[in-house]
């Protein structure tokens, strides 16, 4: 095993356009990654220490689910602070928008000037979020985690007079959103001339980068008396095995519906034959891969984002309850809303209807089903039938971070063991696995044919 995992790493940097790739990759990574220490015009890092505090403790874990994605910029008050979350609400939207306008509708079957088209809108709505968020990023940062009267120690500038609060309040609107668009160009540069998808690469840095941390906090804390030791820690992290792989069977998943293709041609004087060709549709039991869990997380971020500008103390009380991941409100409606969103998400990833018609089109069938309508119910019947448990163990996975924290593990640990974070890093890795894989496969090709072809000058 370890002589084929040697042999794979020196395949891979013997490809050159590969490693050019994997260089390319993680070059640009680093800079994101750089990026997100980099504060804020006016912000003190000596200072910052304070709304790490406060940040921690405050919102019991709700918030520290926000930071990975920016790979802990957020609660830095870095330039990198809002990260790529604006391009992927605004992404979210247009999508649902494309279901209800027509416009869109037609921009998504027009190929790729219409996914050119779609892809400039979803980048001026991104900018809009922006210039949302990074007013209400500021005004949390001002008012709720370093008031003013810290500023001696949080600010380098003075935040009680006009000028210093006008201007790190337009400075700071401006570096936020250019940040944001400046992580969505590393994305796009990532995607064109490195390996794998750049922006799912940005948010899986920002969730390893938290990693390490997370992992020394648990083992000083099982290795103090009285918490289990190095049997408890083994255990933890052989179930933590477990979990990954149960992921990995989770997102590779797959239902095959068998496809019979019959091919026309003409030849030896006959008008035609008819030649069979068994393919299948393969349809994945979560179709909607993390979409359903980043969705009900938005939504369950709202509560967050306005219950300090409630002044009705009931509804204050009521947002409250459901800010602790740990509590039960909150994953009993985080669980619902995964069900919820991964049914809907499906319908809108797989139109059966439009695989029906393009199956009757090319000459294909199910096998004892009639094309058309009836090849659409059957489609819709059996994804709807693997689409079921896939959403139930997604809201599993959605809640084991508070199930392994209620039997112990500490809370930057228990994060990493189902939730968006598990799923993300399990499915890049994944799709950068696949990626390599296929330049490999490519390389040992071209090796094989320039060795068949200098043998066959050889021989003549």
């Amino acid at each position: 095993m370890n002589k084929n995992f040697i042999m794979t790493v020196y395949n891979i940097w013997n490809v050159k356009e590969l490693r050019k790739k994997i260089i390319i990759t993680l070059g640009l990574l680093l800079v994101y990654r750089f990026g997100a220490y980099i504060p804020l015009p006016g912000i003190n890092p000596l200072g910052i220490s304070n709304f790490i505090e406060k940040f921690n403790s405050g919102s019991k874990g709700l918030m520290q689910i926000l930071s990975s994605f920016t790979g802990g910029a957020f609660n830095r008050a870095s330039v990198l602070a809002l990260g790529i979350m604006p391009y992927i609400s605004a992404s979210i939207i247009i999508q649902l928008m494309c279901i209800i306008i027509p416009y869109l509708q037609r921009l998504q079957k027009d190929g790729e000037s219409g996914r050119k088209q779609i892809n400039f809108i979803t980048r001026w709505l991104t900018i809009g979020i922006c210039l949302i968020q990074a007013p209400v990023y500021l005004v949390s940062l001002t008012q709720q985690f370093i008031p003013f009267s810290s500023s001696r120690i949080a600010y380098l500038i003075n935040l009680n007079t006009f000028h210093g609060k006008s201007m790190f309040w337009i400075i700071g609107i401006m570096i936020l959103t250019s940040g944001t668009l400046f992580t969505m160009w590393l994305g796009d540069k990532i995607t064109d001339k490195g390996i794998g998808n750049g922006i799912s690469l940005i948010i899986m840095s920002g969730i390893i980068a938290r990693f390490p941390d997370a992992i020394s906090k648990e083992i000083i804390s099982k290795l103090e008396i009285g918490n289990g030791g190095l049997i408890i820690l083994f255990l933890e992290f052989l179930l933590w095995l477990l979990v990954i792989l149960f992921s990995i069977i989770i997102i590779q998943a797959v239902r095959k519906i068998p496809v019979q293709y019959v091919s026309h041609y003409k030849s030896l004087g006959l008008d035609s034959i008819h030649n069979k060709k068994h393919q299948y549709i393969p349809l994945k039991m979560t179709a909607a891969g993390v979409m359903p869990i980043i969705f009900s997380q938005a939504i369950m971020l709202f509560p967050l984002t306005f219950s300090d500008y409630v002044k009705n103390t009931n509804i204050k009380s009521f947002f409250h309850l459901f800010q602790d991941i740990y509590g039960l409100w909150y994953n009993l409606t985080i669980s619902l809303l995964v069900i919820i969103f991964t049914f809907f998400y499906t319908a809108i990833a797989i139109p059966v209807n439009q695989m029906a018609n393009d199956l009757k089109r090319s000459g294909g069938h199910i096998p004892r089903i009639k094309p058309g309508k009836e090849t659409a119910e059957y489609i819709d019947r059996i994804l709807s039938t693997i689409t079921l448990p896939g959403a139930f163990l997604l809201s599993v996975i959605a809640i084991l971070p508070s199930i392994v924290f209620r039997l112990g593990f500490t809370q930057n640990f228990s994060l990493f063991y189902g939730g968006t974070s598990l799923l993300i890093v399990v499915g890049v890795i994944l799709d950068i696995l696949q990626q390599v894989n296929i330049y490999l496969l490519n390389y040992h090709y071209d090796e094989l044919m320039m060795m068949k072809y200098r043998s066959s000058r050889y021989t003549r």
